[in-house]
């Protein structure tokens, strides 16, 4: 779908003036979820000789402003659970007026408090009422949350209710001019249950167009890897339980390698599991990893995992271990699976929740180079098959027929 559109974009709204494309994302250094999708979706639209400028509205943090980015602009104008965001992000749009609006957003992007994250959830219906075109990366579906799982409900009562407010919000969303999702069967749940007409599909991408790695397995301890925001449904202890079977089992050549921080939902989490295993030979907490040093924790890994006990959208870490040609053991849970059938990545599965289950799929990788060798090439394949760079290529096509809808 993406070669379709290569090729046939049209002049800007002034002729041949490159654009002002805004975007509404987190951004690194700060560490709120989508922040990596974020720097990488303003780098690749950066790029694109149709743009001559990317205004980015960031948030706040205490880690400071973003490093500078050729052809970008930063507007720091959200601050996560700020109840005035849905105030500052239009208003700021307004006064820098770029052409149009990308918003990249799943539903905790601006809090993980009721309020202040349902408001900033509305922005994309504000800008509506103010005219701004938008087009609209939205990650993951209220409907297909586990409310409980996923922290955002402590009760079966409370867990319907959001649901409830969710899909009102889901239908606030809809009020983009158009609304893009990296999961087929997210694009026919919205077309069939909530009418939307403006619903189309655009793959996740890999970030970067990156070389073909190695794909074997560096010298010394073999590396268990996982990498997230933890705390939720992503939880080590399930890992941790796995690599203790492997342990008793004589694989003495292990380490495992927690990477990552808390979920905004899970303040302290990975702390306190650090105390927790403590006494676990080998096991590692290195915390928040920068981008630049993002290659080295995939390329030093033998297998990566991913314990989770349910998924809120697609996996950026997934597309990232394709990208640098790692094999990955997977639970069998629905997002995770489409992803595999729909973009080919190839994994060993197991049963969410079950270390035992866990520790059989990571031995049956560690056991068989050669299965480790060929799951890594496959999901390089399906990696580097769409990179992002084509994605935004894609996105801005739907833009500028946008422009182009709206001049007449």
């Amino acid at each position: 779908m993406v070669a379709l559109v290569r090729g046939s974009r049209s002049p800007g709204p002034a002729g041949d003036r490159p654009l002002r494309i805004g975007v509404v994302t987190a951004f690194p250094p700060g560490r709120n979820s989508l922040n990596e999708f974020g720097l990488h979706l303003v780098r690749h639209f950066a790029r694109l000789p149709e743009v001559g400028e990317v205004v980015a509205y960031v948030d706040r943090t205490e880690a400071g402003p973003p490093d500078p980015q050729p052809g970008v602009s930063f507007r720091p104008c959200w601050r996560f659970n700020d109840l005035l965001n849905l105030v500052r992000v239009p208003r700021e749009i307004l006064r820098t007026k770029p052409d149009a609006v990308v918003l990249n957003l799943q539903f905790a992007t601006f809090g993980d408090r009721r309020i202040a994250g349902a408001l900033g959830l509305l922005i994309p219906a504000a800008l509506r009422i103010c005219r701004v075109p938008t087009l609209l990366v939205l990650h993951n579906l209220a409907d297909n949350v586990d409310m409980r799982d996923a922290g955002f409900a402590g009760s079966a009562l409370t867990a319907r209710l959001m649901r409830f407010a969710g899909r009102l919000l889901t239908r606030c969303l809809l009020l983009a001019d158009v609304v893009t999702l990296t999961i087929p069967r997210y694009v026919e749940f919205l077309r069939e249950s909530y009418g939307a007409r403006n619903a189309i599909l655009a793959p996740h991408g890999s970030f970067e167009d990156v070389a073909v790695p190695s794909f074997a397995v560096p010298p010394g301890r073999r590396s268990i890897m996982a990498f997230g925001k933890w705390g939720t449904y992503k939880t080590v202890d399930v890992l941790v339980d796995a690599y203790r079977e492997l342990l008793r089992r004589g694989y003495g050549d292990l380490r495992l390698v927690l990477a990552g921080s808390d979920s905004p939902n899970s303040s302290g989490y990975m702390a306190a599991a650090a105390t927790r295993y403590a006494q676990v030979p080998h096991v590692e907490f290195p915390g928040y990893i920068a981008e630049e040093k993002v290659p080295d924790l995939f390329l030093d890994a033998a297998v990566v995992a991913f314990p989770y006990t349910s998924t809120t959208g697609s996996s950026g870490v997934l597309h990232q271990a394709g990208e640098y040609g790692r094999a990955v053991v997977l639970p069998r849970i629905g997002d995770l699976i489409d992803i595999i059938e729909e973009e080919g990545f190839a994994g060993v599965y197991f049963a969410p929740g079950d270390p035992m289950s866990l520790a059989g799929a990571l031995a049956e990788v560690l056991d068989d180079p050669a299965k480790q060798e060929a799951l890594g090439r496959r999901n390089f394949a399906a990696a580097a098959g769409v990179p992002m760079s084509e994605v935004v290529e894609w996105h801005l096509a739907h833009i500028q027929r946008l422009l182009d809808r709206k001049r007449r």
